[in-house]
């Protein structure tokens, strides 16, 4: 009978974190029994965090479409006509309104999102005051912008960012199927700027483009073998864009299978908070459920996520309310309904890859 203390391996199962997992140990983990498997994870989760609360973030795309990459699941990027107008940066008032509107309606963290390959300095300056003047609301902040130097990482680090978030997306050797304008080191080397610059770092990825299990774990074995586990790991779910690659290659993933890997998740990255992200529409509210039994314990509100639907704030909380699980959702009742400005256009169908 396996021992709830011991893992497949014969190694046990700790709530310290681990740098040199392989990928037989995980797959051996989320090979286990369905029951056994939860078991582990809910048994470290709990030994980590309250295990009936959840973080709400908030994201705002302030520079939507256009990108250069040419990420085959992004309906931003500009290799593809997947029906996104590209939009200028927006104005920091609108940005520092949206961030008020979010706080109101529950969230404790705002991240800002602009479709850039790398930001130029005169972009940045806007952003950093955008990030101080969020910072002051009295909420966590956090950007994704793709590329950084160094210079750019300590720049956003003294305006008073706290998390950057830089996804791996997939697998080292499922990566150049989805991307070829950016190489698996070019995020890596992003991901040590940010961290040398004090940054706290937000990395996941997708799942449901036609990557197999042993390339999801393999992303898992990738975050957890860094030499620091990000704070946060965002676990996206593909979206239906017709007008990109991944479209002919992307199924989405069985139920049991994505509750197998936030499972494995929260055993490899003990202490990282694990989010569900894109694709929480498709949803039911049983598969959130065991989700979060399995160990995620972050989302984010509001209707849209860059270009993505995402489930209404008022369904969060009445979810979390029958799950007895409490999140800043609780202090907000009667606050006005997250919703994204104007600006942001969101086709009927469309992808984001949010920290």
């Amino acid at each position: 009978m396996l021992q709830s203390s011991a893992s497949p391996g014969g190694r046990n199962l700790s709530s310290q974190p681990r740098h040199d997992w392989s990928r037989t140990e995980a797959e051996a983990l989320y090979d286990l029994p369905f029951a056994d498997l939860m078991f582990h994870a809910q048994g470290i989760h709990r030994g980590n965090f309250d295990p009936n609360h959840i973080e709400t973030a908030s994201l705002l795309s302030i520079k939507t479409g256009g990108c250069p990459e040419d990420c085959g699941y992004c309906a931003q990027s500009a290799h593809y006509d997947a029906g996104v107008k590209a939009t200028r940066l927006m104005d920091q008032a609108a940005v520092v309104e949206t961030a008020q509107r979010a706080k109101e309606a529950g969230a404790a963290r705002f991240c800002m999102a602009a479709a850039w390959r790398n930001p130029k300095d005169k972009d940045l300056d806007r952003v950093c005051e955008m990030v101080s003047a969020v910072k002051d609301l009295g909420m966590e902040t956090c950007a994704t912008l793709g590329m950084l130097t160094a210079d750019q990482a300590r720049r956003l680090h003294d305006a008073g960012l706290d998390f950057y978030n830089h996804n791996v997306d997939t697998s080292p050797e499922f990566y150049g199927n989805i991307i070829t304008t950016r190489t698996m080191q070019d995020r890596i080397d992003t991901l040590a700027h940010a961290r040398s610059a004090g940054l706290k770092v937000c990395c996941g990825g997708i799942v449901g483009m036609g990557e197999q299990v042993g390339d999801r774990l393999g992303m898992l074995v990738l975050l957890a073998n860094l030499a620091v586990h990000p704070e946060s790991v965002p676990i996206n779910m593909w979206n239906e864009v017709k007008a990109v690659p991944v479209n002919d290659t992307a199924e989405r993933p069985d139920p049991i299978a994505l509750v197998r890997l936030i499972a494995v998740a929260r055993i490899m990255l003990p202490n990282s908070v694990v989010r569900l992200s894109a694709g929480r529409q498709y949803m039911t509210d049983e598969l959130q459920a065991l989700c979060f039994l399995a160990g995620a314990n972050s989302i984010f509100i509001g209707d849209v996520l860059l270009t993505t639907r995402n489930p209404q704030t008022a369904r969060d909380a009445v979810l979390l309310d029958r799950l007895g699980i409490k999140s800043k959702l609780d202090d907000t009742a009667g606050a006005r309904p997250l919703a994204q400005p104007e600006a942001v256009t969101v086709p009927q169908h469309g992808i984001s890859s949010p920290g």
